[in-house]
C-alpha cells in the first residue's frame, strides 16, 4: 500500500443499506448497541460509543443524500435497565429526524 493509499480512519464508510435494519435482538451489552450503531451507520474509527458521539456523528449524516429508512428491531426484548438507557439513543434518532426529515426511523416491534 502506497502512502497515498492510507486508510482515512476519520472517514464515514458509505450506508450499504437501505432501509437501514439495526437488529438489537439478544444484545445485553452497550457495547454491542455501539457497535451495530456504528457498522450499519459507516461511522468512523474515532467514534466514542456514548450518546454524545452519536449525535456528532449522526447530525448532518443523512443531510442533502436522499431517503432513508431506519427499522428498529429487537429494542422492546432489551433487558430493562438496557433498554431504559438507550431510549436516549431513540430521542436522538427523533433529533436527527428533526434536523434531516429525509431519514426516518421506525420502531418494529
Amino acid at each position: 500500500m502506497k502512502n497515498n493509499d492510507k486508510i482515512d480512519e476519520n472517514a464515514f464508510k458509505p450506508i450499504k443499506e437501505n432501509p437501514i435494519k439495526l437488529d438489537f435482538t439478544g444484545c445485553k451489552y452497550l457495547g454491542e448497541i455501539h457497535l451495530i450503531l456504528k457498522t450499519k451507520f459507516g461511522l468512523p474509527e474515532y467514534y466514542g460509543e456514548n450518546w454524545d458521539a452519536l449525535w456528532d456523528c449522526l447530525d448532518g449524516l443523512f443531510f442533502d443524500r436522499g431517503d432513508f429508512e431506519v427499522n428498529i428491531y429487537g429494542f422492546l426484548s432489551l433487558p430493562d435497565d438496557l433498554r431504559e438507557y438507550c431510549t436516549t439513543m431513540l430521542e436522538i434518532f427523533d433529533d436527527v429526524h428533526k434536523e434531516t426529515p429525509n431519514v426516518v426511523f421506525k420502531l418494529i416491534s
